[in-house]
């Protein structure tokens, strides 16, 4: 059932060595087996990715993304989750990716500034949709499309292209969406290389996301929209379109276009096969902006170990690095706002899902107090640490005393990772509410067994709806 495009002639270019390389890896990539902890982390993150496009659905941005494609139609090859919508591979691809960071539940990668699973998971599965591929071809794919868009990042300079008004997700993860699909397309290398030059003509993206109060460009450009290009570039060159096959090496190409000094294309393939990046990238203990998670987890350990309460809070200042508070200092995104979140937090003694969804409790009398008495400092010593992330939050009581805390190592990153059962945890916990309990607990066990699974469209019997 794939679309193997053999002895693709393209007269105007020869495959330079380096495009052989890059584009002959992820055409093997579905036979070649990864490392079992490789395999294992995969799983997780893939089940991570769909309970996020689960809970997304029945947020905004998720409910738009499904209704627009809705009512574009499209040949029935993929299905969009939490919906009885199947549509085009690549609809299905931009709706999925949407709903997929519709908040912040997803994965994220702090080397890569981007969220790779909500581009790279709705590529894949649309793909192994289309192509009817297995459980195993989908988890591979997975991780070979993570591997690509956090070294483009990489290549890049992420946080440079970043703070020159590029969107990292949109410049660098459509080159993970584009490989994944390209594997599961059966694309030979060549064929291969022409449909990742498809993906970098579509590569684009501004951070001017910043000002999208109601998340829903945000999820566009960080999820559905390079989702959606890379399969695009795929199905494009699959149906037998031809296009260059030396878009990283040829004059003028990719990395010389929009790299910063030193940029190169030997970058992007050192260490492939042998370092993996979903092996490195983070699940996320609370469903916020990665930018946040370090300040969380240290009000609440605060809370645990030395008794911190509301009503005891006379002052609170947190310290993230410089370039973080263009991001979470006085956003209007609530799950973003980390004044917002951690008075909440406080105020609360947790922070679940759906209060960080309720406006209501966000924006009580009593988190808004709370809120008004936190303060936000950029710190360079801490700037200077990235992209591993860091937080200082020192409490003044009203009694006096001061309280501070240093998170050095974030809840879910791979140096302090959660469990399986964790994710697991959290995983139910966002499935059920739309999939039902039964659904979701036969959900994780599908997913724990992914690799059985001979035909990926069978999943559709528990993530679609009536």
């Amino acid at each position: 059932m794939s679309a193997t495009h053999s002895g693709y002639i393209n007269s105007s270019h020869v495959q330079p060595e380096f495009e052989r390389k890059l584009s002959s890896y992820i055409a093997s990539a579905l036979s070649d087996p990864l490392p079992d902890h490789v395999e294992e982390r995969a799983k997780l993150h893939i089940l991570d990715t769909i309970a996020a496009i689960v809970s997304g659905s029945r947020l905004t941005p998720g409910k738009k993304a499904i209704a627009y494609v809705a009512s574009e139609g499209g040949r029935p090859e993929a299905m969009v989750i939490g919906s009885n919508c199947l549509t085009s591979a690549v609809n299905a691809a931009l709706a999925n990716g949407m709903s997929a960071h519709a908040d912040e539940t997803d994965d994220s990668s702090a080397a890569g500034a981007m969220h790779p699973g909500c581009i790279v998971f709705p590529a894949a599965l649309a793909a192994a949709e289309k192509w009817a591929r297995s459980g195993t071809d989908l988890i591979r794919a997975t991780a070979l499309g993570y591997d690509l868009a956090v070294r483009f990042a990489l290549a890049l300079g992420a946080y440079k292209f970043h703070n020159a008004g590029h969107a990292v997700p949109g410049f660098c993860g459509v080159f993970g969406a584009a490989g994944a699909a390209a594997a599961l397309a059966g694309l030979d290398a060549p064929a291969t290389g022409a449909a990742l030059s498809y993906a970098a003509q579509q590569a684009s993206g501004l951070s001017s996301w910043r000002r999208d109060a109601d998340h829903i460009e945000k999820a566009f450009v960080f999820g559905g929209m390079p989702a959606r290009n890379g399969m695009a570039a795929v199905t494009m060159v699959a149906s037998g379109m031809t296009g260059v096959v030396d878009v990283f090496s040829g004059s003028p190409n990719f990395l010389g276009t929009f790299g910063v000094v030193g940029a190169t294309s030997s970058s992007l393939i050192a260490e492939l096969g042998i370092e993996f990046e979903i092996a490195k990238t983070t699940i996320k203990k609370w469903c916020v902006g990665s930018p946040v998670q370090p300040a969380l987890d240290a009000i609440e350990i605060l809370m645990k170990e030395r008794g911190l309460k509301a009503e005891q809070v006379k002052s609170i200042c947190i310290h993230l690095p410089t370039t973080a508070l263009t991001i979470v200092d006085k956003t209007t995104m609530p799950d973003l706002n980390i004044r917002n979140l951690a008075g909440a937090l406080l105020v609360n003694s947790a922070l679940t899902f759906d209060m960080i969804h309720d406006h209501r409790q966000l924006t009580s009398p009593s988190a808004l107090d709370m809120a008004r008495r936190i303060d936000v400092q950029g710190s360079e010593e801490l700037e200077a640490l990235r992209p591993q992330r860091q937080a200082i939050v020192v409490v003044d009581l009203k009694s006096g005393e001061r309280l501070t805390h240093r998170t050095y190592v974030v809840r879910g990153t791979i140096e302090n990772p959660m469990t399986s059962e964790e994710v697991e945890a959290k995983a139910f916990d966002l499935l059920a509410p739309v999939l039902t309990k039964a659904r979701a607990a036969n959900t994780l066990e599908t997913i724990r067994n992914l690799e059985s699974v001979a035909d990926v469209r069978t999943l559709r019997d528990l993530l679609m709806l009536a």
